[in-house]
């Protein structure tokens, strides 16, 4: 998370009086993730189905924002708008000038972080610091804006990796963020469930959705994370999935049904211990409890 370089935006104040709303987007393009070391044409799919939805947002609102974020294994990026300068692009076989900036854009800021990314070392995707970078920006967005201009800010996350316990914290920091500052948390999980992104969902009252076929990425994105959250109450979206609560114990990073909280710090630990390896705090083992002697019986 060294070097953080923001995006550079041709007019970063919103100057509409209308509601805007402004979608940021988390891709996980971790090469480690196993549905891309099973089948790494599949990126494409991906990247194409997220542009397309990306544009879509833009379409339904002359005032709406996007941002894009990349997400791997060393660092998060922002791909759109990039920060670098802004491309110089025209009109092609009719297509709107703004969504073919964002597919250049995109898919040339792609291409550069996955060329130097080394895909034989396996390691996890730092998605808690691709949100807590969104949050940032949306707080940016938010000191920018006009008077009187009402901002609705909302952040999709589409990943493929797995859960990683040793995020748990991060992960907590993040969520009651976006609570706090109300903005919704949406979880587009392409290969896996995912525990604690279910946990941000129902925390931050956004959606959480397992794509049953990646092939169908695009069509369960316009209809399930497409419209705004006032609007979902009165659309028929996929039932709700049961949040699956555990938290990660502080000492091996698994998550566990039972464990010991330190009654200082909140540590959370899957076995006994007498110092909180957190805060260092010794606590009073008590002593065996006491057992009263049995009384022989007087023989007569």
């Amino acid at each position: 998370m060294n070097n953080i370089e923001l995006p550079v935006e041709k007019e970063p104040e919103v100057k509409s009086t209308d509601d805007t709303s402004l979608l940021v987007i988390i891709l996980d393009t971790n090469p480690g993730q196993k549905l891309l070391r099973e089948n790494p044409n599949i990126i494409t799919q991906v990247v194409d189905s997220v542009v397309a939805f990306g544009n879509s947002h833009l379409m339904q609102k002359a005032q709406n924002k996007l941002a894009i974020l990349t997400c791997h294994s060393k660092t998060s990026q922002f791909i759109y708008p990039g920060p670098k300068k802004l491309l110089d692009v025209r009109q092609i076989d009719g297509q709107y000038e703004a969504f073919t900036l964002v597919e250049k854009t995109v898919k040339q800021n792609i291409t550069s972080i996955l060329s130097m990314e080394n895909s034989g070392i396996v390691t996890e995707s730092l998605l808690a610091g691709a949100v807590a970078m969104a949050l940032c920006y949306i707080a940016r967005i938010q000191r920018t804006k006009a008077n009187g201009v009402k901002l609705n800010c909302r952040i999709l996350v589409v990943t493929g990796s797995s859960d990683s316990a040793s995020q748990y914290m991060n992960y907590m920091n993040v969520f009651f963020t976006s609570q706090k500052q109300n903005i919704v948390i949406d979880v587009c999980a392409l290969d896996q469930h995912l525990s604690l992104l279910q946990q941000g969902c129902d925390i931050t009252g956004g959606l959480y959705l397992k794509v049953p076929q990646v092939s169908a990425l695009l069509q369960y994105l316009l209809w399930v994370f497409l419209p705004e959250p006032p609007i979902r109450e009165k659309l028929i979206l996929p039932p709700p999935v049961k949040v699956d609560y555990r938290a990660a114990c502080f000492c091996h990073r698994e998550l566990i049904d039972i464990g010991y909280v330190c009654s200082v710090c909140l540590s959370i630990f899957c076995k006994f211990s007498p110092i909180c390896t957190t805060c260092h705090t010794v606590f009073k083992i008590p002593g065996p409890l006491a057992v009263k002697p049995k009384k022989k019986k007087i023989k007569m």
